[in-house]
């Protein structure tokens, strides 16, 4: 099953440049599809390599160790056994093995999984040749240090199912899955960065979850939300009388997620004096809480995020030098939506899905010129803008697709600042793009007055935006309330900017109108 490479000239050692005739690398190929391995001895058939073929798992596995190949290059999905069943045994019998995962399906879990599992790199079908036959000759760069010892290559931690569902396929996010994939197994601390509402603490999570600490506690805590006097003792604690209302002992968020993973969230809002406790976290592993001087061991990992540019912050003296080098360990970078439009549609997909198991009767799909405009739109607030106006069209659609007309107006015209995206075309030829959702079991229908009101909260929305002194009736002031915090995922402080009250005040009305707690997330 081996086929001799070719000649050995300098322009055909591209691949394996400088290897001696008589040490040519072994490439395994693994797929359950013909056209494959013709593909490979095709585009290698000049390099001096040894191919090796194998159409399942399991044979692949028997030629592994008989072959002892420097490189394998694998498909994901094949047959009775997974490429990342097979990856996982490979992985046993040499864990420093080099390999490479092809996939026509470049979904997130696909992805962290590959990477978890210790493969070097993963591939798209179809192949980007150029790409491909760069990834090759340095993943055979690895291999030959390897074999000479002078680049070891640990094995990955075990894989688990992956539980949190990052939407995107395009190349940026194909970076993003990869990173989570290498970074999660490990102890380090993570700081992730991008432009507010790009995802950051979703990601955070999928570190969390494909982490040794998953069985832990996650907690996550946004710095900029909780005032600088209460900071201190919301992540480490008091003591009882340690100041005014400390009437008892309060463990902090160290404390309670000892063994787990805390995620502080915009970390460039952190006041400097707590900015020196969590250096002095980081590098004893203990904490002090406030109104005490005996130290507490734990055991945290922290993942850091943040939409500021940190290193401007230390030269302003606004963030500490030797807390951003010992935060910047690994940096995990969100590209801005615009920055992928490609996966817009999907987006727009699962923000469908996702609220219609909260609203069975809502809208399956998109009209194409509803479509069109979301992709033309820049989306300066990223997928948390995104979302908003998918929930916000899905509550005041109609019927059973969501048109241009329930689209806010700044996207309509086409564009409110910057560039606005390229749109990528559908691949459906329908009026309507996204496949209609399979029926809900439930029963119920929708109210008949649904529309009318939803028509009607929408007028006093207008009427509050021009006439912040507005005084309605109860019962409206109540849905104008519920509608602000559907409207922005139950952010508050948003909410009342919409309302064009304070927080405080819209407080006091959640409170007043007995609005659900889970619905006003703090």
């Amino acid at each position: 099953m081996s086929s001799g490479g070719g000649s050995s000239s300098p322009r055909a050692t591209a691949i394996s440049a400088g290897v001696p005739a008589e040490d040519r690398p072994r490439v395994l190929i693994i797929d359950d599809e013909k056209d494959v391995h013709y593909s490979f001895r095709r585009l290698l058939e000049k390099e001096p390599l040894d191919i090796l073929s194998a159409e399942t798992g399991d044979e692949g596995i028997r030629l592994a160790k008989k072959s002892h190949p420097d490189l394998i290059v694998m498909d994901i999905r094949m047959g009775q056994q997974s490429g990342l069943d097979t990856l996982k045994e490979i992985r046993q019998i040499n864990p420093r093995q080099v390999v490479i995962m092809m996939t026509a399906y470049g979904t997130s879990q696909t992805a962290i999984e590959a990477m978890k599992l210790g493969a070097y790199d993963y591939v798209l079908k179809p192949f980007d040749i150029p790409h491909l036959k760069n990834l090759l000759a340095e993943a055979l760069g690895v291999a030959r240090a390897i074999r000479q010892e002078s680049a070891p290559f640990p094995a990955r931690a075990t894989a688990d199912e992956l539980r949190q569902s990052i939407v995107g396929s395009s190349p940026a996010m194909q970076q993003v899955y990869k990173l989570i994939g290498q970074v999660a197994p490990t102890h380090t601390t993570i700081l992730i960065t991008g432009e507010s509402g790009t995802g950051k603490e979703l990601v955070a999570r999928a570190i969390f979850q494909n982490s040794t600490r998953q069985n832990k506690t996650f907690i996550a805590i946004n710095c900029a939300a909780i005032p600088e006097n209460l900071l201190e003792s919301e992540l480490f604690g008091h003591e009882k009388g340690a100041f005014t209302g400390a009437l008892s002992q309060r463990i902090g968020k160290f404390e309670q997620c000892d063994g787990g993973t805390l995620f502080l969230d915009e970390i460039g809002d952190m006041p400097l004096t707590t900015q020196t406790k969590i250096l002095r976290v980081l590098q004893e592993g203990e904490i002090s809480r406030v109104g005490s001087n005996q130290a507490v061991k734990t055991d945290v990992r922290i993942i850091t995020a943040t939409n500021k540019d940190l290193w401007q912050a230390v030269q302003r003296k606004e963030f500490r030098e030797d807390l951003f080098y010992r935060l910047n360990v690994v940096r995990l970078n969100l590209p801005p939506l615009r920055e992928r439009a490609a996966d817009v549609p999907l987006l727009v997909d699962y923000f469908i899905n996702k609220y219609r198991q909260r609203q069975p009767t809502g809208p399956s799909q998109i009209a194409r010129d509803a479509m069109e405009a979301i992709q033309r739109y820049p989306w300066p607030g990223n997928v948390r803008e995104l979302e908003n106006c998918v929930q916000r069209a899905m509550v005041l659609a109609a019927g059973n697709t969501i048109t241009l007309s329930n689209l806010p107006e700044e996207i309509t015209r086409g564009t409110r600042s910057g560039t606005a995206c390229t749109p990528v075309p559908s691949s459906e030829g329908a009026p309507a793009v996204g496949l209609p959702l399979s029926e809900s079991r439930s029963s119920s229908s929708a109210e008949p007055e649904k529309g009318a009101l939803a028509r009607a909260v929408e007028t006093l929305f207008e009427f509050a935006r021009k006439d912040k002194q507005l005084k309605l009736l109860p019962a409206a002031e109540r849905e104008l309330i519920v509608r602000a915090l559907a409207e922005t995922s139950g952010n508050q402080v948003q909410a009342a900017k919409l309302l064009g009250i304070t927080r405080a005040t819209l407080r006091k009305r959640v409170d007043k109108f007995g609005i659900q707690k889970r619905m006003a997330i703090d």
